[in-house]
């Protein structure tokens, strides 16, 4: 079929369910919903089969809805309605809750149903809700409504809120009044789910030395104690903050008054303010852990699950110290686990735009990224292999291929490509790690496409080498008990051998050294060039500044198709 996709953004979800579709052998082109004209002008000229709304801040226009079966994805349980579903979930405490599509109409929220699955919550920010259990139950509802709407025989159940197998309710939109903190009176478990309840957009406000902030990235500390609302300890990023029955962990915040009104790591946003405040060590019981290591059976697993996937410069190098002291240890494989929502995204675009030389910072990024990457690259101590059990994108993909396989959860979205970072060209080896693993002609396509990529595309590509079925709870323990068995095959040391000898051979023929410095004079180019296209780019990103138009690569109705208007 012609499905076309009416968006506010190409957000994850969004990703996921274009990267399913197309699987399936449907036709897909995406419009960004700017204003009623444009939508209006992407269905006569697709003329599709379909409509599917995935992520909607707006009613579909009348117009479209009337002519066309709009199916829109709305994060909630049957009869849910309103803009914040998940976020009052959260705040809640809904043990159970759901993915619900239903056919637009003149009332938001109240269109037939056509699919809708249920799932267990989780103890987890509304972000990573969204990027895992919404995500696979999205996928299964939406797969389940496009085969229905084929079969062209479904009736969808129209919304009877009388109907008590229809748990859900109108709610209205999540205001700051609803999650606003009482240090004094609030748990933590209160004030977790409160932040946790407005994690990735829009933040729960609050006030920090007189300064007005939004709060995200909210962990639980079971180990200090303080005065209520009393700041009480820093740890990496994060500064601790008193409960009245233990305290929290607040990783980033943003202070929309401020030079730089966009996330930040807390310690950095209040560098002068926390100076004073006692600094711990984080390990398996306290404190705010970025990364932290275990092993068992001759496998080492390393975890870094930073905060939205980005590295920064600082992130890189006591990586690259973690991984150094992990190839130290009695092991033979280690693992590179990254965190349960995203294995990496690159470079720190955040920590890059509040620099005093945006150029500089950039420079510094990429260099420790890249001396992460050789250290992967060069290992000859151990087999090392890439567990993404979370997304990865940008430089992040190619790092992930800096090991020697990289086995990845099925679900998991990669975008393998830099361009629309204002033409990036991009490092981590990659023009030495694309050829090597998939090829020239592979390594081409992977760079040239601006597309998300699932992992049957990315395993057919060479990009990955295995995909891991399963639940997301069980990914750490199932690449774990691969990685064992790996161990005690007969040939692990004999492939040990030929990818060290392997290296050796690739390393007479170029040096890994003038592959960075190729890649690094390209980046040059884009950091300190004539072309500001990666710092108007960069600036766009991190400022959220609302796309004009959606991009030719995933608009084809405007790249191929002909205007037709229906009268």
């Amino acid at each position: 079929m012609r499905i076309l996709f009416l968006t506010h953004a190409f957000n994850s979800l969004t990703q996921r369910l274009h990267v399913e579709l197309r699987s399936l052998g449907h036709q897909v082109s995406v419009e960004f919903d700017i204003n009623d004209a444009v939508a209006q002008e992407a269905v006569e000229r697709y003329q599709p089969d379909l409509v599917i709304a995935p992520f909607l801040k707006r009613a579909i226009p009348e117009s479209i809805w009337r002519r066309y079966v709009c199916l829109v994805v709305h994060p909630g349980i049957r009869g849910d309605r309103g803009p914040s579903s998940l976020d009052w979930a959260v705040l809640k405490g809904e043990t159970r809750w759901g993915v619900t599509v239903l056919q637009a109409n003149a009332e938001m929220d109240a269109g037939d149903i056509w699919a809708s699955v249920e799932f267990e919550m989780r103890e987890a920010s509304k972000g990573s809700l969204y990027r895992n259990e919404v995500t696979e139950a999205a996928v299964e509802a939406m797969r389940l409504a496009v085969d229905r709407f084929a079969a062209g025989d479904f009736r969808p159940q129209p919304l009877d809120q009388s109907d008590p197998d229809i748990q859900g309710e109108w709610r209205p939109l999540a205001k700051q009044t609803d999650r606003v903190i009482d240090w004094q009176r609030d748990s933590s478990e209160l004030i977790l789910s409160k932040i946790r309840s407005g994690d990735g957009v829009p933040g729960v406000k609050d006030t920090l030395f007189g300064r007005e902030c939004f709060l995200y990235d909210a962990r639980l500390e079971i180990n200090l104690t303080g005065n209520p609302g009393e700041l009480i300890a820093r740890c990496g990023p994060a500064i601790c903050r008193a409960t009245v029955d233990g305290a929290v962990w607040i990783g980033h915040l943003k202070e929309q008054a401020s030079e730089h009104p966009f996330k930040l790591p807390a310690t950095q946003l209040l560098a002068s303010e926390t100076e004073h405040l006692h600094e711990i060590e984080a390990d398996e019981a306290s404190g705010y852990r970025e990364i932290w290591y275990e092993e068992a059976e001759g496998v080492g697993l390393l975890h870094f699950p930073f905060y939205n996937g980005a590295m920064s410069s600082e992130q890189c190098e006591a990586l690259l110290q973690a991984y150094r002291q992990a190839k130290q240890r009695e092991t033979k494989v280690i693992l590179l686990m990254g965190g349960p929502d995203y294995w990496s995204n690159g470079m720190h675009l955040n920590r890059i735009e509040a620099a005093s030389s945006a150029a500089d910072e950039s420079w510094r990024n990429i260099n420790a990224i890249d001396d992460l990457a050789r250290e992967i690259i060069e290992t000859e101590s151990h087999l090392t292999i890439a567990a993404l059990q979370g997304n990865a994108g940008a430089g992040g993909v190619f790092l992930a291929r800096a090991a020697d396989e990289v086995w990845a959860r099925r679900g998991v979205i990669l975008n393998p490509h830099y361009k629309d970072m204002g033409n990036l060209y991009g490092s981590e080896y990659w023009t030495y790690l694309l050829p090597r693993y998939a090829g020239q002609e592979n390594a081409e396509r992977i760079v040239e496409s601006r597309l998300p990529m699932g992992v049957d595309e990315a395993k057919a590509l060479s990009l990955i080498d295995q995909v891991i079925d399963g639940p997301s709870a069980a990914f750490v323990p199932q690449v774990r008990q691969l990685a064992t068995a790996m161990i005690r095959t007969p040939a692990f040391n004999e492939r040990l051998h030929y990818k060290n000898a392997r290296r050796q051979a690739d390393e007479s023929v170029k040096p890994l050294a003038r592959y960075r410095e190729e890649e690094l004079e390209q980046m040059k180019h884009n950091f300190y060039g004539f072309d500001p296209s990666y710092h108007v780019a960069r600036y766009n990103f991190v400022y959220k500044v609302p796309k004009s138009r959606t991009p030719l690569t995933l608009a084809n109705h405007r790249r191929t198709v002909p205007l037709r208007r229906v009268s």
